[in-house]
């Protein structure tokens, strides 16, 4: 944020349903699509000149007030109906207005221990309500960011913040020599014996062991909390680093934004002089109940960041090198609105990353009582065609897969898809969100419907498309 005052001189946002074209000066200025719609941030003589040529209804225009320090778009995510209906407050927005009408800008947050309670110092603030429906609401915050305080802390299990990006970002498709390149992949794919030997190998014993270090079920675990503001996400961070490391990546520690756990990013150096880089990502905060500092997130996102950790342990269990760069990301603040993601994809485009392919996991471990195992592939964010190989690539090694389309959304695929990266995520659940202890305290490993035989299936289609897109080579 450049100043408090930053976005004075971008006064209107501009909500739309679909993209504007390419080459429309609006496209400079895209933030996002959030529940079906694009929002962008155009420049003043943007706005003017383009209003009547590009039919745009000037309902779809909001002023936004003078002082404004950022602005958040709070959305309802998509969960089965049944869930919903438990879950939905009887005033969808009722309670979050009482909530932020009391944070200050200079409060300090304080974890009692004792009593599981995130405290903060409060008093009535400047949150204005810019747009809203029954599903959606877009917030102008005047006099302090949400940087400065827990906001998922202040809203309900089916509502997700995302921060609107300042300065305004500029739309990057991905460049169709990208998009040809993972169109190679997918018309030279085929069944491998020895990436089938490798992805066999993935540990289920092992996965367990992870997962409950980082839920805090195990005993020797020191961890309470993966909350991107809690102290103990740095233990995790560090010893996430450690275990990636010790696989035969380098690995580091990337802060991104005052207060919050880094990212952490490894890296294993491609074998052949190339810029090429084939990047595996999953978040590994999280977020318990309203009001509780435990946030253990067994299943969002303790089984995506298990599973790259099952995929770095097979690399250095094997000696697995590569032909192309390779990347393991685990991402801090994405509970907050894909913080530490946007941070690094955006430092990734400034440096003309070359990358051939993203995939993030997030929630890859529920598995419905009565339903077969599944993966499910994002319906409207991300690079069709990276969801295609994913596909294929699960009817060869994981065929006990049922595949399908999920609306659940929006996760750190969606930073690197912004920034031009052909980019997709894998899911549990071909379908919305069925987990019960979604943002929920109780988001442990050991209950019914955890499903560790389903965590390592899409695991494995994790690992096979890494091998297949970087080239892999064995020691003799």
């Amino acid at each position: 944020m450049n100043g408090m005052n930053g976005l004075d001189r971008f006064s209107t946002l501009v909500v739309h349903d679909g993209l504007f074209p390419a080459d429309s000066c609006f496209s400079q200025f895209f933030q996002g699509t959030y529940a079906g719609k694009s929002l962008y941030l155009p420049s003043t003589d943007c706005a003017l000149l383009n209003l009547a040529a590009l039919e745009v209804d000037q309902d779809s225009f909001i002023d936004i007030p003078s002082g404004t320090s950022e602005l958040v778009w709070v959305g309802e995510v998509a969960l089965e109906d049944s869930l919903l209906d438990e879950l939905r407050p009887t005033d969808p927005w009722g309670y979050m207005d009482q909530e932020l009408q009391t944070v200050q800008a200079d409060q300090q947050r304080v974890f009692v221990d004792e009593q599981h309670v995130l405290h903060d110092s409060r008093h009535r603030a400047g949150v204005v309500s810019l747009y809203r429906t029954p599903t959606v609401s877009l917030l102008a915050l005047r006099g302090f960011t949400s940087t400065s305080f827990a906001l998922d802390a202040v809203l309900a299990p089916i509502h997700k913040a995302t921060v609107i990006s300042y300065p305004p970002a500029h739309f990057v498709p991905v460049p169709s020599d990208d998009v040809t390149r993972v169109r190679t992949l997918l018309s030279g794919l085929k069944y491998d014996d020895t990436v089938a030997g490798l992805v066999n190998g993935i540990s289920v014993a092992q996965m367990h062991k992870d997962i409950t270090w980082l839920t805090g079920e195990a005993k020797e675990s020191l961890i309470e909390s993966r909350h991107s503001f809690h102290p103990d996400t740095l233990k995790a961070a560090q010893w996430l680093h450690d275990a990636v490391e010790s696989t035969g990546a380098s690995c580091n520690l990337r802060p991104f934004l005052p207060g919050f756990a880094p990212n952490v990013v490894c890296r294993y150096n491609a074998t052949e002089e190339t810029s090429a880089l084939v990047l595996l990502s999953a978040h590994y905060d999280s977020r318990g109940s309203f009001g509780s500092t435990r946030a253990p997130g067994g299943d969002d996102d303790g089984s995506g960041t298990t599973s790259i950790l099952s995929i770095a342990r097979a690399i250095g269990r094997t000696g697995t090198t590569f032909k192309s760069n390779v990347e393991l990301c685990l991402f801090a603040g994405e509970e907050q609105g894909l913080l530490g993601s946007k941070a690094y994809a955006r430092e990734l485009r400034a440096a003309d990353a070359n990358i051939t392919l993203m995939i993030q996991a997030d929630m890859l471990a529920y598995r419905k009582p009565g339903e077969p195992p599944q993966l499910g592939l994002p319906d409207l964010i991300g690079t069709p065609e990276v969801a295609q190989l994913v596909a294929n690539i699960s009817a060869l090694y994981s065929p006990e897969l049922e595949i399908g389309i999920t609306p659940a959304c929006c996760s750190d695929h969606q930073s690197f898809h912004e920034q031009g990266f052909a980019s997709t995520q894998v899911f549990e659940r071909a379908g919305p969100i069925a987990d019960p202890m979604y943002h929920n305290s109780g988001d442990l490993s050991n209950r019914t419907g955890y499903d560790f035989a389903q965590l390592k299936s899409i695991a494995k289609v994790q690992f096979a498309t890494l091998l297949h897109a970087a080239g892999f080579e064995l020691p003799v």
